[in-house]
């Protein structure tokens, strides 16, 4: 097979470019897939963990001298810090990750977030150490954010790099998989320790799903170093685009590629934020059973997993603009009914509403949106430029969030009128910056 390089020149395709076979079936494929999703899974387990840590316990821990709505506030604006260090991780991970390969940034951002999330799970409350306490827990979950900040753009690259171009929005969708994967774990192990401890929850019982991420960060490492780097920047044909500086590069010559893309995406963490974050909290203040909850939490990342593996499977048949397009109006009309059902103070309208509001909605948003970033950009500033666009929009779309609907809802005097309208007007945007984009699932990318 021939391709034609920069100069214009006809070249031989080597063997190991993801061209040469079209099948995910491969030893080496199921290899890279099955890190994508194991790797990702894991540092989302530590990261989701922290935000239901911030819904349910730590007002309590940490902020329990500011009174119930302040403290809760509190501990959103702490969760809100971990978001806001993601594209400090994107850049720094994405520099590094074009210029001496996505593997290595991949090990050291899982080794990064599993020491942060044990020494969290360590840290005393603010009753035995005082002011110390939420400074330290806000300088952690800020660790937590550089990392998973270079987490997904590594895993992602790696299954969209080595897949073929007919599969390259399935192959990433593994990547993004681990977020829900990450979600169920992390919701079910706090489930089930907040059930076994019961009222010593709050006291201790909270510390044991952050502690266990030592055991699968080994398991994580163990399968990570056994991947092979990404064959499209191991054949970069100018080494010297290796050594530029990525983040200038893109800003001076792919700024419409970030912003849109940045814009596109905040669509599915504003669905995050809002309905696994805000609604959880929202329905457990209105009474409704904390373990129940956190079920059908997890029941609602289940149902965001399968929809993201269809709807990335379609956006290789069908293109990713049409699949995005097809999400952001599902949204967008099922805005208001959703978050009146989150708020109903029922078991059954949180149920609702966490499985349409995040298993549909997010899913049909989250499976496409991987590959679609990915293929806004070339493949010496590739990890950099989606770093920064994703991550980006999850300090817009998810980490401000709850903070903003929790203002909203306090604006309003307690209504969620509001936080209906806001959902609906981030979905719009994102739709409309999708359709302002060129269609990529056929395009080369090389």
């Amino acid at each position: 097979m021939q391709r034609t390089s920069n100069t214009g020149t006809a070249v031989e395709t080597p063997a190991t470019l993801p061209e040469a076979n079209d099948s995910l079936n491969t030893r080496e494929m199921r290899r890279i897939l099955s890190s994508s999703f194991i790797g990702s899974a894991i540092e989302y387990y530590d990261f989701i963990l922290y935000a239901t840590a911030a819904s349910l316990v730590f007002g309590h821990v940490f902020f329990a001298n500011l009174g119930d709505g302040f403290a809760l506030f509190a501990s959103f604006a702490t969760l809100a810090a971990g978001y806001v260090a993601r594209p400090l991780g994107g850049v720094v991970f994405g520099h590094f990750g074009d210029r001496i390969g996505r593997k290595k940034m991949l090990v050291l951002s899982m080794l990064i977030m599993g020491v942060a999330t044990m020494i969290i799970g360590m840290l005393p409350p603010t009753a035995q150490i005082g002011i110390a306490a939420p400074v330290a827990l806000v300088i952690l979950r800020l660790v937590q954010g550089v990392a998973v900040g270079g987490e997904w753009g590594g895993a992602a690259l790696m299954a969209l790099e080595h897949a073929p171009k007919s599969k390259r929005g399935f192959a990433t969708s593994f990547a993004n998989a681990g977020g829900p994967a990450g979600a169920i774990l992390a919701t079910l192990v706090v489930s089930a320790v907040s059930a076994a401890t019961g009222d010593q929850f709050l006291e201790w019982g909270w510390r044991i799903p952050f502690l266990l991420s030592a055991v699968l960060i080994v398991v994580g490492m163990v399968i990570r170093l056994k991947v092979t780097e990404s064959p499209m920047f191991a054949k970069l044909e100018d080494a010297s685009e290796k050594r530029k500086m990525p983040l200038l590069d893109v800003l001076r010559n792919h700024p419409k590629a970030v912003v849109l893309a940045l814009v596109a995406t905040m669509s599915f963490y504003c669905c995050q934020g809002l309905l696994t974050v805000w609604g959880v909290s929202v329905a457990v203040e209105n009474g409704v059973d904390r373990s129940g909850v956190l079920n059908w939490k997890a029941a609602g990342a289940v149902m965001t997993l399968i929809v993201t593996f269809w709807a990335a499977r379609m956006s290789d048949r069908v293109g990713r603009r049409k699949m995005l397009v097809i999400g952001g109006i599902t949204g967008i009309v099922l805005a208001y009914p959703l978050i009146t059902l989150l708020d109903n103070g029922t078991m059954w309208g949180f149920a609702v509403a966490i499985v349409v509001g995040n298993g549909l909605v997010q899913g049909l948003l989250y499976g496409p949106i991987g590959a679609f970033i990915a293929e806004q950009f070339p493949t010496h500033v590739r990890y950099t430029g989606a770093s920064l666009a994703y991550q980006g929009a999850s300090v817009l779309g998810a980490g401000f969030t709850p903070m903003i609907a929790t203002g909203l809802v306090l604006a309003a005097g307690g209504g969620t009128g509001l936080v209906a309208a806001f959902w609906a007007l981030v979905i719009a945007a994102g739709t409309a910056a999708v359709l302002m984009t060129r269609e990529s699932h056929r395009a080369e990318i090389g």
